[in-house]
C-alpha cells in the first residue's frame, strides 16, 4: 500500500472529511483533531498495513505511521480531506477544546515545561557528573570544577526567567515583559532565596503591612502565577489605553503592576503553596517508603493514558529547585514504569502470532528503554490488556525498589537507559537494578499470563 492509498484508507476510518477539525504530524505520528471521536473505526484503522497503532491522547487521534513515511501520508491526507496544513501549535489549540479542565491544565503545564527540559537536563547532567567525580575521588576543588559547578546550577538559579519566557506564550503575554518579571523576582537587590533558612534580613512596609525582601531563585509556582496575572493586566490595559500611548504606557504599567503584585502577594503565597506540595510529597516518600514507589510506579502508565502526567514536570522542577530538597525522587519511579512497558512489549513479541504486532513490538520495547512508551502502550500492550497489567506490576516492583534504595535524579524529562546520566554515581547501580527488576518482572508476568486475545482494546 503506497502513501496515497494509505491516506485514502485512513480517511473513512476516522469519520471522513467532515469529521476533521485539523490535521498535523510529528516525527512518527499523524495527529488529527476530530469533531466526534466516536466515529473512529479503531480496529480497522490499526489493521491497515502502514499503521503501527493508534490512540487518543491530548484531545488528538494519533496514528503511528513511522519516521519519513508520515510526512508523505500527511500530505496526501490533507489533500484528500480538503483541510489546510496546521502547525503543531494550531493543532494543540484545536485539541485543547476537546479536553476536560484537568486535561487542559495538564496540557498547559506540559506546553510550558517541555521546551525548557533540554536546559534542565543539560545542567542536571553536569551536576550529576560533578557529583560522581567527587564521590569517586576523580576531582578536587579546582577553579575548573568551580566554574563547571556554576554552569550546573544556572538553570535552577534562573529558573523563574526560563519559566516566564515559556509561559508567556500560553498566557498570551509579551515574552520579554514576562522574562523581565522573572528577573525582578530574582533581582540581586533581594535576599537570595537559598539563604532564607538562616533568617530573613529585611522587609518592606506598605500601609502598615510588612513584606519580606526575598528573591525567588529556583521557584516554580510564584512565576507561573505571576505571568498568568500579568496576562490579565496586559490585556486589560490594552483595552483602555489609547493607541497613541500604547507603546509607552502599556509595557510600563504592565511590568510595574505585575512586579509589585508578585513581590507582595503572589510570591509569598506561591512559595507557601509550592513548598507545601514539595514537602508533602517528601513526607509521603519518607513515610510510606517502598509502598509509595509501589503505588506510584504501578499507576503511572495508567496516568499516561489520561495525559495528566504532563503536569508532573512542574512538580519535579519544584523538587529540584527547592534548596531543602534539591533532588528529583519521582522521576526514577516513572522510569521504572516506562521500562516495564518495554518488558511486557518484548514478551508480546515472542508470544503473539500476529505478524504486524511482532513488527511493532520489538522496536516499541527498545523505545521504552530510551524513555518513549507510546508505541508500546497504545500499539502493543493495550491491544491485549494482560501485558499492560503485567507492565503495571513491573513498574510497581521497580518503583518500590528505587524508593527503597533512595535513588534520585538531578534533572527532569529523561528516563530509561539515558536516565543513568542524571543519576548520582553512588546510586547508578541501584537504578540499573531497578530497571532490570521492572523490565524482567513485566516480561515474565506477561509470559505467564499470556495474551487476552487478538482484538485490540479500545482506548
Amino acid at each position: 500500500m503506497d502513501h496515497q492509498q494509505t491516506a485514502a484508507a485512513i480517511l473513512p476510518l476516522v469519520g471522513g472529511a467532515d469529521n476533521i477539525v485539523s490535521a498535523a504530524h510529528c516525527a512518527t505520528r499523524l495527529r488529527l483533531v476530530l469533531q466526534d471521536d466516536g466515529l473512529i473505526q479503531k480496529s480497522a484503522l490499526d489493521g491497515l498495513e502502514a499503521v503501527k497503532g493508534s490512540f487518543i491522547n491530548g484531545g488528538q487521534l494519533q496514528v503511528v505511521i513511522g519516521q519519513g513515511a508520515v510526512n508523505k501520508v500527511y500530505e496526501a491526507f490533507i489533500e484528500l480531506a480538503g483541510v489546510s496544513a496546521s502547525t503543531t501549535q494550531d493543532n494543540k489549540n484545536a485539541a485543547a477544546s476537546q479536553l476536560n479542565p484537568a486535561q487542559r491544565f495538564a496540557q498547559m503545564l506540559s506546553n510550558i515545561f517541555v521546551p525548557i527540559i533540554p536546559v534542565i537536563v543539560a545542567c542536571g547532567l553536569l551536576m550529576g557528573v560533578i557529583g560522581m567525580s567527587k564521590t569517586l575521588g576523580w576531582a578536587s576543588d579546582t577553579p575548573l570544577l568551580q566554574l563547571l559547578d556554576m554552569f550546573s546550577n544556572t538553570a535552577f538559579v534562573f529558573l523563574p526567567i526560563l519559566i516566564a519566557f515559556s509561559a508567556a506564550r500560553e498566557f498570551r503575554v509579551n515574552p520579554f515583559l514576562a522574562a523581565a518579571l522573572g528577573g525582578i523576582m530574582i533581582h540581586p537587590a533581594l535576599q537570595n532565596a537559598w539563604t532564607v533558612g538562616s533568617g530573613i534580613h529585611d522587609y518592606w512596609t506598605f500601609g502598615g503591612v510588612s513584606f519580606a525582601k526575598v528573591g525567588y531563585q529556583g521557584t516554580v509556582l510564584p512565576i507561573l502565577l505571576g505571568v498568568w496575572v500579568m496576562g490579565y493586566i496586559e490585556r486589560g490595559l490594552r483595552r483602555v489605553i489609547p493607541d497613541s500611548l500604547d507603546l509607552i504606557v502599556r509595557p510600563f504599567l504592565t511590568l510595574m503592576l505585575s512586579g509589585v503584585i508578585c513581590l507582595t502577594v503572589i510570591g509569598p503565597l506561591g512559595r507557601v503553596v509550592g513548598n507545601g506540595i514539595s514537602f508533602g510529597l517528601l513526607a509521603i516518600y519518607n513515610t510510606a517508603g517502598p509502598v509509595a514507589g509501589l503505588v506510584f510506579g504501578g499507576l503511572y502508565s495508567t496516568i499516561v493514558i489520561t495525559g495528566v502526567h504532563h503536569s508532573f514536570h512542574a512538580i519535579e522542577a519544584g523538587l529540584l529547585s527547592n534548596p531543602s530538597i534539591g533532588k528529583n525522587f519521582l522521576l526514577p519511579i516513572w522510569s521504572m514504569a516506562n521500562v516495564a512497558q518495554g518488558g511486557a512489549a518484548l514478551a508480546v513479541f515472542f508470544k503473539t502470532q500476529d505478524a504486524k504486532v511482532k513488527l511493532i513490538a520489538l522496536p516499541a520495547a527498545l523505545s521504552c528503554l530510551l524513555g518513549i512508551t507510546e508505541a508500546a502502550i497504545f500499539g502493543v500492550n493495550l491491544r491485549y490488556i494482560k501485558p499492560f497489567v503485567a507492565a503495571a506490576v513491573g513498574g510497581a516492583l521497580g518503583g518500590a525498589y528505587v524508593v527503597f534504595a533512595k535513588v534520585a535524579m538531578t534533572a527532569i524529562g529523561v528516563t530509561g537507559i539515558p536516565g543513568i546520566a542524571i543519576v548520582p554515581g553512588s546510586l547508578m547501580l541501584n537504578y540499573v537494578i531497578g530497571m532490570v527488576l521492572a523490565f524482567g518482572s513485566a516480561f515474565a508476568l506477561t509470559w505467564v499470563l499470556g495474551l487476552a486475545g487478538k482484538k485490540a482494546a479500545r482506548v
